[in-house]
């Protein structure tokens, strides 16, 4: 087998690896995957969590290494990348549209220099509506932020948007 097709594999494999916190979105679909390498008969996967202080870190590498394990039969080694670090323009654009379908908000592009106004702009996952007004920068996770919908009248988070 090429080493081409072993790395296209290892990725389809990862596909299966969903966030805890949201179970609709992959390690891939995050952009959390920076790198896989293949060597001798096993691989190892380089990734990096969303937010540096992630609970849910040491889930994640083991079901990366135990799902791989299984699908394709080979020894998995996966590391913290100290290399890179996350922010929200790695997610995909499937990611995005993932997010909005399961009600939560997600976040904007940001180019250039980060500005706290990007999050006062957030249509409504549930309507579309911009008529919405942060409510509170914290949410059930580090990851999220509190919005309210004056047009449909819904409650939302919204992924929070990071360089």
């Amino acid at each position: 087998m090429s080493q081409t097709i072993l790395i296209e594999e290892v990725f389809q494999s990862l596909e299966h690896v969903m966030d805890p916190e949201i179970p609709v979105l992959s390690v891939v679909d995050l952009g959390m995957i920076t790198g896989v390498d293949i060597e001798g008969e096993g691989v190892r996967i380089r990734m990096i969590p969303t937010f540096a202080a992630c609970p849910a870190v040491s889930y994640i590498q083991q079901n990366i290494r135990k799902t791989v394990e299984q699908e394709l039969g080979i020894a998995v080694t996966v590391e913290i990348d100290k290399e890179a670090h996350w922010h929200s323009n790695r997610m995909t654009d499937a990611a995005k549209e993932k997010l909005k379908n399961f009600g939560i908000a997600p976040p904007q592009v940001i180019e250039g220099e980060m500005r706290a106004e990007i999050m006062l702009e957030t249509p409504c996952p549930h309507c579309g509506s911009e008529q919405t007004y942060l409510r509170s920068p914290f949410g059930s996770t580090l990851c999220r932020a509190i919005h309210y919908c004056r047009s449909c009248g819904q409650v939302f988070e919204q992924f929070k948007p990071l360089e």
